[in-house]
């Protein structure tokens, strides 16, 4: 809290000894002095009863929480303090004042003789023969005492802040602007005193010369303050920020591609074309950067002329561009002739001096050498890939020739499915043209008439019964293939199989029937049986003559299909010996 005291634990614990070797022991806060404590504090947050106050004697705000008014131990307070909280006067920094500079050109005094202790080089006091900034002489002044140079000027050492270290004006003396003032006021007073003198003699000068005179004066300094981004009407007498007009698409909206022209927002210039890669010509966009501006039309000339002048203005020519361009035009004129005709004297004397004038009739290196540095590649079919420009790309095929007197290409008239000659409507290809005979003829002899729809029908129908006999006949000459036999065969087996099962089921209820006896005559017979599908299959599976490629792959399926069945019937009969049927599979 804002009023109770901090003491350090050392002054406790000593004050606790003091009051043990007096015999006293120490007091502690009871229940009531608490309760007062923050009674008084309810009332001075109140205002009833005045605030506390610190060792210096200013008030403390009771509002001020406790871990704020509260000071560390080691601050040894013996009452309510905020010193802790206040900048601490060992920790404020001190800087110089502002009239406090550096002084700029003062030299100091000058001796004439050597005195000990100065530079051996020019004699001045302040620095050694190591650091002096003169030339080193042939024999230093400490021997020849003469031209002893002034001392140096102990500067003084200024501790500048952040605004101190930046100031452009810090040394600046306004006196010295006194003398720029006074001539300024000496001109104009001589200007009065023209015009006075105009007037008694009676050269009353008209307002407009007047006007004149001052524009004349004003365009010098305006050509001097031509900055970028600002336009100088020295009529006006103002000065005028270029700004877009709101009307105007902005140039970082003309492409927002991040990699197209760069935008400086700060001069608001775009130098290379936003429509770059986009395939649009410079010509047919309103805007292609500054630069296509700065480097088409006169503006190369201007800038040539503007240099000129420049260099006229060094050499003692005095021209302006903006106040004279036709006398500037016409110097420069003058300068391009006499300098060509002085390299053609120059160029002149040496042919005549050393000769060599038939060297320089020669014709072109191309044609001498027949070959040239300009690289060119060309693609296997002979057209250009790089170097040369390339060839507008035409179609193949000829265009707009017309053969055998046609007025219209091939292609140009449509008719019942069928491509024609417009100027004639002829239907044949390499015909000769008719012209407008040959519409009316086409028109009315040879288009075919129009058939009935009962006509139509009837024709149909006898057309699709003879297509189907047709594929019947074809279905029976064609050559059938390995895939159809191999069904064929397929379906074949199917049906013996189901056979096989019904013959199975009737010698289940023969062998019921029966006894052990008739068991191996029914064996015999299934050896017979199986004997005799086997010849019916070979029979069957004969090659056709097709031809030889299709009689060996016809015996050779044939052949793998009878081997299967036969070892299938074995494995059921219980007869299948391997070595006699390796020998009858190879017969």
């Amino acid at each position: 809290m804002a009023s109770s005291s901090n003491v350090p634990i050392s002054i406790i614990l000593k004050k606790a000894k003091d009051e043990e070797a007096n015999g006293d022991e120490p007091k502690k806060k009871s229940r009531e002095d608490w309760k007062k404590e923050k009674e008084l504090e309810e009332l001075r947050k109140a205002g009833s009863i005045p605030a506390a106050v610190d060792e210096e004697g200013k008030d403390i705000n009771p509002h001020i929480p406790q871990y704020i008014s509260a000071a560390p131990w080691y601050y040894n307070s013996q009452g309510p303090t905020l010193k802790h909280q206040r900048q601490q006067d060992e920790y404020i920094q001190v800087f110089t004042h502002l009239n406090e500079h550096y002084t700029r050109g003062l030299k100091g005094s000058k001796s004439n003789k050597y005195r000990k202790g100065a530079c051996e080089n020019c004699g001045a006091m302040g620095h050694n023969k190591k650091d002096c900034f003169e030339r080193p002489r042939k024999v230093g002044a400490k021997f020849t005492n003469r031209e002893i140079a002034s001392d140096d000027v102990m500067l003084p050492k200024l501790d500048l802040d952040f605004d101190g270290k930046r100031d452009r004006w810090n040394g600046f003396d306004a006196a010295e602007y006194k003398a720029v003032v006074e001539e300024h006021e000496k001109i104009e007073e001589f200007k009065r005193k023209m015009k006075a003198q105009k007037l008694k003699d009676g050269q009353e000068s008209s307002d407009e010369e007047a006007e004149d005179d001052d524009e004349e004066d004003e365009d010098k300094y305006a050509e001097d303050f031509d900055m970028p981004g600002t336009k100088v009407d020295s009529k006006q007498r103002i000065t005028v920020r270029n700004l877009r007009i709101r009307e105007d698409t902005a140039k970082y909206l003309r492409n927002l591609d991040p990699n197209s022209a760069h935008y400086d927002p700060k001069t608001r210039s775009m130098r290379t074309n936003p429509y770059q890669d986009t395939g649009k010509k410079p010509e047919e966009v309103d805007f292609a950067g500054e630069n296509f501006v700065r480097f088409t039309g006169d503006t190369i000339e201007q800038a040539k002329a503007q240099s000129f002048a420049w260099e006229a203005y060094e050499q003692g020519v005095d021209v302006s561009l903006l106040a004279e361009p036709t006398k500037l035009e016409m110097l420069k004129k003058q300068f391009n002739e006499k300098r060509e005709e002085f390299k053609g004297k120059i160029s002149s004397g040496l042919l005549e001096k050393y000769g060599g004038k038939e060297h320089l009739k020669v014709p072109p290196r191309q044609l001498l050498l027949a070959q040239s540095e300009d690289y060119v590649e060309y693609s296997r079919q002979g057209k250009v890939i790089k170097g040369a420009e390339k060839e507008v790309i035409r179609s193949r095929y000829e265009e707009d020739v017309h053969p055998n007197n046609h007025s219209s290409v091939w292609g140009s008239y449509w008719h019942e499915g069928r491509w024609g000659y417009k100027c004639c409507h002829s239907l044949l290809k390499n015909s000769y043209c008719t012209g407008e005979a040959g519409k009316t003829y086409v028109a009315e002899d040879l288009l075919p008439p129009v058939p009935a729809a009962s006509d139509i029908t009837v024709d149909q129908e006898s057309k699709a019964e003879d297509s189907e006999k047709l594929e019947e006949k074809k279905d029976q000459e064609k050559p059938k293939t390995l895939v159809e036999i191999h069904r064929e065969k397929m379906e074949e087996k199917s049906k013996n199989k189901k056979k096989k099962k019904s013959k199975k089921k009737r010698k289940k209820r023969s062998k019921k029937e029966s006894s052990s006896s008739s068991s191996s005559s029914s064996s015999e017979s299934e050896e017979e049986l199986s004997k005799e599908e086997l010849r019916k299959k070979k029979k069957k599976s004969r090659p056709i003559n097709y031809g030889d490629r299709e009689k060996t792959t016809q015996w050779l399926v044939s052949c793998e299909v009878v081997i299967f069945e036969c070892l299938q019937a074995k494995k059921k009969a219980g007869l299948a010996q391997r070595g006699v049927f390796s020998v009858e599979s190879s017969h």
